[in-house]
């Protein structure tokens, strides 16, 4: 009997070696535009985290902001895994976000693992800051990630916040590979006392 409860165990602590690691986040701010649950699924899809398979229920909130301004970014993990984020933009239309970072991998029992995804130190339209809250080791319990970025100075009726997350050392989502995706709208009116970021799509200088 004893020899039955270790061989048991045995099999149980294998099968969790080999289970995948699973990371997921909260967008805690600005507010996402779907309703979460308290992992902050649905995530996997980009580029917003839903898709045909994975659906989700839209808040109808939508921040206004001011062009240059600073936009808080607060972003809770509720389940830890080694990565970093990434944060865009897109003014028209979702189509306007990056893809996902690409991803250096190796192979694993079940399939690709990765390893590390790419950092673009001098990100422009529509990345705003990459590599946030790079991160190997596990957070303090409760620990939120926070910072602020400062928005282009454009017009937008209902803009895309893109918050991902590339997660390193991750087995491939169906869905979203090796990244997780929160979205959050925004309306952004121009400062008229800056001049508009013709940078970034749909743009008309002021008159």
């Amino acid at each position: 009997m004893k020899l039955s409860i270790r061989a048991a165990l045995c099999a149980s602590a294998m099968l969790l070696a080999a289970a995948p690691a699973y990371a997921h986040f909260i967008l805690v701010a600005p507010d996402a535009w779907v309703e979460v649950n308290v992992l902050g699924d649905p995530q996997k899809a980009a580029p917003c985290g839903t898709s045909d398979i994975t659906k989700g229920t839209p808040t109808g909130k939508v921040a206004e902001m001011k062009g240059g301004d600073l936009l808080h970014i607060k972003i809770k993990e509720t389940i830890y895994h080694p990565g970093h984020y990434r944060v865009a933009l897109s003014v028209l239309d979702r189509s306007e976000l990056p893809a996902d970072p690409v991803a250096e991998t190796r192979e694993g029992t079940r399939g690709p693992i990765s390893v590390s995804g790419k950092i673009d130190p001098n990100p422009k339209a529509p990345v705003l800051a990459d590599g946030l809250f790079l991160h190997r080791e596990r957070p303090a319990k409760d620990t939120f990630w926070e910072t602020d970025i400062k928005l282009p100075n454009i017009n937008c009726e209902k803009c895309t916040v893109q918050v991902l997350q590339f997660m390193e050392e991750h087995g491939l989502n169906k869905e979203g590979e090796f990244s997780y995706h929160h979205c959050a709208d925004v309306k952004i009116t121009a400062d008229p006392k800056l001049p508009i970021d013709m940078s970034w799509p749909g743009q008309k200088a002021a008159s």
